[in-house]
């Protein structure tokens, strides 16, 4: 039987809070056996490129990443909100280290091409780019990876990569050695009808449903690329996908979960 892998990604309003943040570290904190923590890096990142005079583009959820936003997103993300989260860890005795991609050639990627819009320096995860053996390695010695969403290409190009993309590409690359659960955690309840009614939560599903919510508009913006990754999870060996809000960690894998379950159908 294969040893159970918690890989959860906290992102959202909940990384901009830090009484919320801190709640989410202390669930994070009490979850047994082996675990990756992969983040975003909410608004932060883009307040910061405000205050800088850096205009900020988003394309169907994904910053498009030009040299500049490129600098504050290796700052903020890899930096600060990284070694904020492993210091706080490691005060609840979870003994964590944080990572970029290019650390241990943790995840590699490649420049993101496109006929139509130039991402600048966004990265997509190469299919053979996560570093499996090191992961192992922390894992098996109780260290608790903390990921940011930056990769590199290999060459000494940094880029900036969809945290719930490197959470989706890591559960996968790993479903083969562990059972993988792989959690979305963020400030809403999961994925709603109606974005304002946290009671509107779809409980279970299915990728014929998001394909359908998704041609009525009510899934949408930054939704998008959380649930396209959630469903390539699910679908390339995963045991399961949820998404839920960030204080309803603890409840994960119980019957009094409050989430949207991902399932393969």
């Amino acid at each position: 039987m294969r040893e159970q892998l918690h890989i959860i990604k906290i992102g959202g309003n909940c990384i901009d809070d830090p009484h919320e943040l801190g709640l989410f570290l202390s669930s994070f904190a009490t979850i047994s056996g082996m675990k990756i923590l992969v983040h975003g890096g909410g608004k932060m990142a883009t307040k910061l490129a405000s205050k800088l005079g850096i205009d900020q583009t988003m394309v169907d959820g994904r910053r498009v990443t030009d040299a500049q936003t490129l600098d504050i997103a290796v700052m903020v993300y890899a930096g600060l909100i990284n070694k904020k989260i492993v210091a706080q860890l490691q005060a609840k005795e979870n003994n964590a280290m944080g990572f970029s991609g290019a650390d241990g050639n943790l995840i590699q990627g490649v420049k993101r091409t496109s006929s139509s819009i130039d991402y600048g320096f966004v990265g997509d995860i190469l299919k053979e780019g996560i570093n499996i053996h090191l992961f192992e390695t922390l894992l098996q010695n109780r260290i608790i990876p903390v990921v940011s969403p930056i990769t590199h290409d290999g060459n000494g190009q940094l880029l900036n990569t969809n945290a719930d993309t490197i959470a989706s590409k890591i559960a996968i690359a790993l479903s083969s050695h562990y059972e993988v659960i792989l959690t979305y955690c963020f400030e809403k309840t999961g994925v709603l009808y109606a974005v304002e009614n946290e009671e509107s939560y779809i409980p279970i599903l299915t990728k014929e449903k998001f394909i359908q919510l998704k041609a009525e508009g009510i899934i949408s913006k930054g939704m998008l690329p959380k649930l396209d990754n959630a469903f390539e999870a699910i679908e390339q060996g995963v045991a399961q996908v949820a998404i839920c809000n960030a204080q309803n960690l603890s409840a994960i894998g119980s019957e009094q979960v409050i989430a949207t379950q991902i399932i393969n159908q």
